[in-house]
């Protein structure tokens, strides 16, 4: 091992000790964020008007597999909208 392989090493390594504390905080962060772009993805069939509602029309193929965690973890124990069937 070099000295530059061995730096990159330390530098990993310090760079994990400075993230371990704040996993939990991080992962919550982007569960939050997450959760609020599902919103804003279905708030159109929820009664919501949503002005981007065109524009994340096509992503709905890519997070409809997620649906099922999200209203879930919202406290819906099963799904609020009609035409989509996940439980």
């Amino acid at each position: 091992m070099d000295l530059l392989d061995k730096m990159k090493k330390m530098i990993h390594i310090y760079d994990e000790i400075l993230k371990q504390p704040h996993r939990t905080e991080l992962a919550r962060e982007l569960r939050d964020e997450e959760d609020l772009f599902i919103l804003l993805c279905f708030s159109e069939m929820l009664g919501l008007q949503n002005p981007a509602f065109y524009y994340t029309l096509e992503l709905y193929p890519l997070i409809i597999e997620r649906f099922h965690e999200w209203h879930v973890r919202m406290g819906m124990e099963k799904s609020p909208l009609d035409g989509i069937r996940c439980c």
